[in-house]
């Protein structure tokens, strides 16, 4: 089989992490941060947040889509989480 239609290693929940991207005072990045965490506490993977004003790299990035969420490195969603998509981006 072609390397371009094989699949990576799948990775069980536990071993994916789940980035936030936003800055405080934010009412969508707080919306996000509550469908992150129940998730993530379901699921076993671990999460982290990243506060744009904080770095300018991110705020170059990110700042028009705020909150940002990011799986194992990689754009999942923005503005708002929907708590079913993510699950199925941690579980398949």
């Amino acid at each position: 089989m072609s390397p371009i239609f094989r699949r990576g290693e799948k990775k069980s929940p536990q071993e994916r992490v789940v980035t936030l991207i936003g800055r405080p005072g934010c009412h969508l990045c707080d919306d996000a941060q509550a469908v992150i965490e129940k998730v993530c506490a379901e699921t076993g993977a671990a999460w982290e947040k990243k506060d744009i004003t904080e770095d300018e790299e991110l705020y170059r990035k990110y700042w028009e889509q705020i909150p940002v969420v990011l799986v194992d490195g990689a754009q999942h969603d923005f503005w708002r989480v929907k708590e079913e998509r993510l699950r199925r981006a941690l579980t398949q």
